[in-house]
Formats: C-alpha cells, structure tokens, sequence
C-alpha cells in the first residue's frame, strides 16, 4: 500500500532530503566565516553530542570489541575524511554543483562492493556506473577544459571516501541498526578530528555569528536529527521509495542554493547532474527487480546481500537486524 502524503514516514523522508539538500548551502556559509578544519570539527563533535544524547531513548547498544576496526574505517572516511574533503571542495565549487558530483556516490559503492565484498556486477550496474561518471565529468567541466579544477577533484574524492564508507557499513548493518552505525561512526570521526581542535577555537573566537550558525544547523539537522529520521523512514517504507527520495537531493539542494545564496547553476552542469542521477537509477533498478526474486527463491538464515529489510516497517519486530544496500545513503550524504 503507498504511503499516504501526511503519514509520519513520508513527513520523515520529505524532511530527511530537505536536510540533506540545504546541507550543501549551509557549507559555503560556514566555510567562509570557519574554515575548512573549523566547521568540519563543529560539525561532528555538536553531531557526536547530539547522537549521544539520543542513544538511551533510542535503545542504542555497545558495539561489539571485534567490530571495532570497521567502525573507525567508517569514521575515518565516511565521517572525518569525508567532511573535510566536501569543505575543502565547496571553497571553490558552487553548493548545488558539489550536490550533483556527491549524487555519484553510489557508483562508486557498488563498484568497491564489487571489488571488497565479492558482490555480483551485472551489465547495468557497469552501464550505470559508467554513465554516472560521465555525468560527474560534464558537472565538472561546466565551464569549459580548463572547469575541471583541483576543487572539482576534491569533492569527488569526497564522494570516493563516502562509497568507502558505504561498504564498510554493510557488514555493520547485519548486527546493528542504521542509527546505531551511525552513532558509532560520528564518535569514531570525531576522535579522527581531534587535531583540529586548536584551529577551531581560534577560528570560533573570530568567527561571524551566520557561520556559527551553519555549524550549529550542520550538526544538529543534517548530521544529526537527518540521520534519525531517516532510520525511521527507511525502515517503514519500501525500498522504491526510499531510494527514489534521494535522486531529490540535487535539484532541491540547487533550488536551495539559488534562494539562499543566489547560485544560477550553469545549463550543462544540469545535463550533467541528470546524466549522473540516469545512472544511479540504472544501478538502484537492478536491486530493486532483484528483490522480489531473492524473495521467491527464499534464502533461509541470512537477508538479501544488496537490499534493506525495509519492506512496511516489517522489520521493526527486529530493530537490530537492518540490512542496508551498499549503494544506499550513509549518515554524511550531504
């Protein structure tokens, strides 16, 4: 049955790409009052917190000792590296062009899924992954040969580090819930960026109060309210829909930016940000025609490999048993 338009899990993924979208804005202004080292600490130390403080309510469990190592890998990219390379991009490349490369990150999730877990790459998903970096390059090169900047780089090596992320979180995602994974790798990605502690405090001290502002609206809302809610979400919707909701993020992430900082994108860096979310579909098309043949042929003891148990909220009768797809969003997708 399709959920109906007031109903709280489609309020929960309607709000968790707006989120997620204005995320992209709220960098530029913070990176310009912080810096790249300043606003990438705030925002992951006021999300640790903010975690934090939820995880009694939310029944959040201690991880166990021998997921330890794969909960830091998650933090030291998908957390701490990845923030600081999208910063680092986003002082040279425009808030909706940085939305549009980032939307590539599920080629590379399955393409590293493909390499490290032994996952099956099938014709679409190397069609699909092709077309989706094409599609990064045109965003990339929007203002001619010479558009392909050192910036531009940056934020697709941001996007790398997040699919990293992505496959390291699936074999989490068989023991713990989302949020849990989620929790864990912000307190991982925030002992990562302790060094930037000192910087921060004397960036805050001189820091214009509209950049405190971004970083206390990064950590709280995206980073932190972002992550709940779309745990909530996915774990009551089907996965056409939830995976659906994301192709959403750029071009709200672009009205965003036009109304908020008056960024006019370029007309081939839109082709290119459709040609990058084409792909992403033919890739998330394949998972979601798998699903109901896994179902049928009924694999006893262990959830399909490359799709959530997010079928109507029937999983919550087993809230530590989520699986999520590979090429899903993680908890920095912004």
């Amino acid at each position: 049955m399709q959920p109906r338009l007031v109903s709280p899990r489609f309020l929960a993924l309607t709000g968790t790409v707006i989120l997620w979208a204005s995320a992209f804005p709220a960098i530029r202004v913070g990176v310009d009052g912080l810096g790249v080292q300043a606003l990438s600490f705030l925002r992951i130390v006021i999300a640790a917190i903010a975690l934090l403080l939820v995880a009694p309510f939310a029944k959040v469990r201690v991880p166990r000792f021998r997921d330890l190592p794969m909960i830091v890998l998650c933090g030291a990219t998908g957390i701490a590296a990845y923030q600081l390379l999208l910063n680092w991009g986003e002082v040279n490349v425009a808030a909706g062009t940085a939305s549009l490369l980032i939307a590539i990150v599920p080629a590379f999730s399955v393409l590293l899924g493909s390499l490290f877990l032994r996952e099956r790459v099938s014709r679409n998903i190397v069609l699909g992954s092709v077309v989706a970096l094409a599609g990064a390059g045109i965003v990339s090169m929007a203002k001619g040969p010479g558009g392909f900047t050192v910036s531009a780089l940056v934020v697709l090596a941001a996007a790398v580090v997040q699919g990293v992320y992505h496959v390291a979180t699936k074999p989490l995602l068989r023991h713990y819930t989302g949020l849990e994974v989620a929790t864990y790798a912000m307190v991982a990605g925030t002992v990562f960026a302790l060094p930037l502690a000192p910087a921060t405090w004397h960036a805050t001290l001189q820091a214009p109060a509209d950049a405190l502002a971004c970083a206390l609206y990064l950590g709280l809302l995206p980073s932190a309210l972002g992550f709940v809610i779309w745990a909530y979400a996915v774990a009551r919707l089907p996965l056409a829909a939830s995976t659906a909701a994301l192709y959403l993020v750029p071009p709200v992430a672009l009205v965003i930016a036009f109304v908020w900082l008056g960024e006019v994108p370029h007309f081939i860096e839109l082709v290119g940000g459709a040609v990058s979310v084409a792909g992403v579909f033919m890739i998330n098309r394949r998972n979601q025609t798998q699903q109901p043949r896994r179902e049928r042929e009924g694999t006893p003891g262990r959830a399909a490999a490359d799709e959530p148990v997010t079928t109507d909220g029937e999983n919550t009768r087993s809230p530590h048993r989520t699986v999520e797809s590979v090429s899903g969003p993680g908890p920095t997708k912004e």
